[in-house]
């Protein structure tokens, strides 16, 4: 048992005890247990989930820089990618959990190839991830086949790790890179072992135009012509550029839409219309994307842009408030996983994050959940995940040698670019 006496949470000090790898009680805790963290000069939120990452470009960050997403992916990152191997996998998403678990994220929901070794360092680091095989057929009957085979295959091989922090899910890359038969079979494949689909939708007008032209439909609305939708959980990364139809299909299909603001900037893709989706209750989350194009892992970055873009955008300072933010980032997250997270309430997962508010940022202290928003650099004291302290006073604990992570990160990414 983990008890953290006399923190500030949920608006007022109390103390958290932790069983197993749930919140057992909030309150006043007289049980005995193992390990006592003293909250005193602390504040307890919600672990982060990060809805849409790429974990092993950690090792791109900033090899291609300032250039637009189509050109971008067929000219530097997808070669790049083709010289990707089980190591350069495995060290640049041992680094990314890294990355992730010091920033406060405590579950990221990834799309990417070579997942022994993305689940290797997940399992390492303690963080929990939803894990998909990244499907790309490029309309081609052969590689259909090749690609409902290994995402079956990893489904399999993470249910039977039977490790409770991670999830299996179907990664199809998106509708301008995916065949309907691919994606047809992704959807009998989430049906028939009961996963999440991760899947990129409307992140460019280019995208965007290639499959309208081809089908005479919008993206959302051809996937839909089908029933992709149907009887699935789905978590659309982007959906920058959206039509009132499209809209109005996420909220029926209840379709959890990821939100990567930063790299949408970066690539030149453009603003999601956030506002008009929460005016729909559509179900917003938060995403980073790779560090390809964003250049980190930090949620807390795009806590703050989502709570600022969308004001000076609309010119108007009462959109998406920093409630909404903070909640993107957390219990929207877990709803789009489907797993009872995102909230320090009794019963559900421990995963939290502690943050010592002894930093001149977070001061005056009356004000912190609007600092945590508007102010917060995002590095974290302690990260409880699953019940287990993976952060303790700003070290890791699973991970014993983190200067090894980045010398072998640093390694991993020259066999890359060589």
């Amino acid at each position: 048992m983990i008890t953290i006496k006399n923190i500030f949470v949920n608006g007022k000090r109390q103390d958290i005890l932790i069983e197993e790898n749930k919140i057992s009680k909030i309150g006043e805790v007289k049980e005995k247990s193992d390990i006592v963290i003293d909250g005193s000069d602390m504040i307890a939120i919600p672990g982060l989930i990060n809805t849409h990452t790429h974990i092993p470009m950690t090792l791109f960050r900033g090899v291609a820089d300032d250039i637009p997403l189509m050109d971008w992916l067929n000219n530097h990152i997808w070669p790049l990618e083709a010289k990707l191997n089980e190591k350069i996998v495995y060290y640049g998403s041992l680094l990314g959990c890294v990355e992730m678990i010091k920033t406060g994220t405590t579950t990221f929901n990834d799309m990417y190839f070579f997942l022994e070794s993305i689940v290797k360092a997940v399992e390492n680091s303690g963080i929990r991830a939803f894990l998909s095989y990244g499907m790309i057929d490029l309309f081609d009957e052969e590689k259909r086949k090749k690609e409902i085979k290994n995402a079956e295959k990893y489904i399999n091989y993470i249910k039977n790790l039977k490790n409770d922090r991670i999830y299996p899910a179907l990664g199809p890359h998106a509708p301008y890179t995916c065949s309907k038969e691919l994606l047809l079979d992704v959807k009998e494949l989430a049906i028939k072992y009961n996963v999440p689909i991760h899947i990129h939708m409307n992140e460019t007008i280019e995208e965007v135009k290639i499959i309208k032209d081809k089908t005479g439909m919008e993206p959302f609305i051809y996937l839909d012509n089908f029933k992709f939708f149907d009887g699935v959980k789905v978590v659309a990364a982007h959906c920058v550029h959206l039509t009132d139809k499209e809209i109005d299909i996420i909220k029926e299909k209840n379709i959890s839409i990821s939100h990567n603001p930063i790299s949408n900037l970066k690539l030149g893709s453009g603003i999601a219309p956030i506002p008009k989706l929460l005016e729909k209750g559509i179900n917003v989350t938060l995403g980073t994307d790779g560090c390809g194009s964003n250049n980190n892992l930090n949620l807390f970055e795009e806590i703050k842009v989502s709570a600022i873009l969308h004001k000076g955008v609309n010119l108007n300072p009462t959109l998406v408030k920093a409630k909404d933010a903070f909640n993107f980032a957390t219990v929207n997250g877990a709803k789009a996983l489907g797993i009872k997270a995102g909230k320090i309430e009794e019963g559900y997962l421990a995963d939290i994050v502690l943050i010592n508010i002894k930093k001149p940022f977070l001061y005056p202290k009356e004000n912190i959940y609007s600092h945590l928003v508007y102010a917060y650099n995002g590095f974290v004291d302690y990260s409880i995940i699953n019940g287990e302290i993976v952060l303790e006073n700003g070290k890791l604990t699973k991970i014993k040698d983190e200067e090894k992570v980045y010398e072998k990160a640093e390694e991993a990414y020259h066999d890359l670019i060589n």
